[in-house]
């Protein structure tokens, strides 16, 4: 079960101006007070900024990720912690209070992302911190001394605002899923792999090391005779290449577990969202400018969707001189001086080891992916076995080679030439075990042994497991 909290509900919009109302009379408080550096921070920063941040999340990301309302409210409690700690309190007491405040935040992280039932829980956990903080204000409460009220209304507002969001907090019931922690902002944390699966990634961790590779061969007449049959519906530039990627999404639709990922040693799924990467060449020149494509594919894809999207991608670097995303940034890149550069990409591997690249960096990065393709019979030569990149998290590189041609004998003594085009893959292993990947390429052959399929959407669309 997953949570959200709607803009559309009047609550939500009351507990967001509760927060910056807690926030803008914290500030008008201390700045008729005045404070020293220690006060400034943790009395008067760290509670605005809690408290901003929480509206911010139910008011902008509350109807998918308001889960993450959790890290503020952390703040919260180290703010109340912080509090007491500078009241000057007993050790005793304050270490009390700290695994109180310790114990709200696991509660209240558990509840808002749907690892524990009833979520109403939380509006009595915010009820019994008002009452508490009541309480434990008594006495200002009933000196009826303005100055008193005005250095508590912030907490009261705090809480109150909390009270509120609980109210507002409805159930996802549309089937889907919805992010929640661990998860990744291009994919979900697959969080039911077996225990060999969880502990493989931690022993291979360069994707590298992990790489299998397989060299293979295809009979192509009968695709062949499919590519003219598509050229003669008007599909003018259509080629083995749109085969080979509609027949991927065909294959994602049967087994989902190859639209998975690995990143910080965790395994992720992307979902029906199939990132197809591939390098383009602007001219057929050696000294013509390469580029990348990516592509969102979907499992339902037919080969005319295929088709549609990757000449609509094609045309668009080829027609326009460093036009593409990954141009534009990877000319950035270039301009950094080489230490600076080298700390950059450092950088980027650290973010992306714990899922924090921005989803911009994302989108144009060629090494983030569900699979590369790269067609070897354009340059006339045979399939590479090619590397799998140690940045980004791509699993899948695949290579197709020329055509060449193969006299071979039938049974019955008669001679035939066939056409063949090698393949090579390079898989990484920790995604799934070998026999999934030797299931899944025995049932590519089968979709290539009758392309036509391809034309309709798959009858079903398997899902990868939770």
């Amino acid at each position: 079960m997953s949570y959200f909290v709607s803009r559309k509900n009047l609550l939500t919009w009351v507990a967001a101006l509760l927060m910056i109302g807690s926030a803008g009379l914290r500030i008008a408080y201390y700045c008729e007070k005045g404070a020293d550096a220690r006060t400034m921070w943790w009395l008067l920063i760290l509670p605005v900024a809690a408290s901003l941040i929480y509206a911010l999340i139910v008011l902008l990301d509350g109807k998918e990720h308001f889960y993450r309302t959790a890290v503020p409210v952390a703040l919260m409690a180290v703010y109340f912690t912080a509090s007491l700690a500078l009241r000057g309190i007993g050790l005793r007491f304050l270490v009390l209070n700290a695994c109180v405040y310790l114990a709200f935040i696991v509660f209240y992280k558990l509840l808002t992302s749907g690892v524990i039932g009833h979520v109403s829980v939380v509006f009595f956990m915010f009820l019994a911190a008002t009452a508490v903080l009541g309480y434990d204000s008594r006495a200002a409460l009933m000196s009826r001394q303005w100055s008193l009220y005005f250095a508590l209304l912030p907490d009261f507002a705090m809480l109150l605002a909390g009270l509120f969001a609980a109210l507002a907090i409805r159930p996802h019931l549309d089937g889907n899923y919805h992010p929640t922690w661990g998860d990744r902002s291009d994919g979900r944390r697959v969080r039911t792999m077996s225990p060999m699966s969880v502990v493989v990634p931690y022993i291979m961790v360069d994707r590298t090391a992990a790489s299998n590779f397989i060299l293979d061969e295809l009979e192509v007449t009968d695709l062949e005779a499919y590519v003219r049959e598509k050229r003669r519906e008007g599909l003018t530039n259509f080629g083995l290449t749109h085969v080979f990627i509609a027949s991927y999404c065909r294959l994602v639709a049967k087994y989902p577990a190859l639209n998975r990922f690995l990143s910080g040693q965790r395994v992720y799924s992307r979902g029906d969202d199939i990132q197809y990467c591939m390098a383009v060449k602007k001219e057929m020149s050696t000294d013509a400018p390469d580029t990348c494509i990516k592509l969102h594919l979907k499992p339902t894809d037919t080969v005319y969707d295929v088709y549609r999207k990757f000449n609509e991608a094609v045309e668009e670097v080829k027609n326009t001189p460093l036009n593409s995303s990954f141009d534009q940034t990877a000319r950035l890149f270039t301009l950094l001086p080489g230490l600076l550069f080298k700390f950059t990409v450092w950088l980027l591997k650290t973010l992306d080891y714990f899922g924090l690249i921005p989803q911009f960096l994302l989108e144009v990065s060629p090494f983030h992916g569900s699979v590369f393709f790269t067609s070897m019979g354009s340059l006339g030569i045979p399939a590479i076995v090619h590397h799998l990149y140690d940045f980004g998290n791509l699993p899948v590189f695949i290579a197709f080679g020329c055509k060449y041609r193969r006299n071979e004998i039938a049974s019955d003594g008669t001679v035939l030439k066939r056409k063949y085009v090698d393949m090579s893959f390079n898989l990484d292993e920790r995604i799934c075990d070998g026999f999934y990947y030797a299931s899944a390429l025995k049932y590519l052959r089968r979709v290539l042994a009758d392309p036509h399929r391809l034309d309709t959407p798959p009858e079903r669309v398997e899902k990868d497991i939770d």
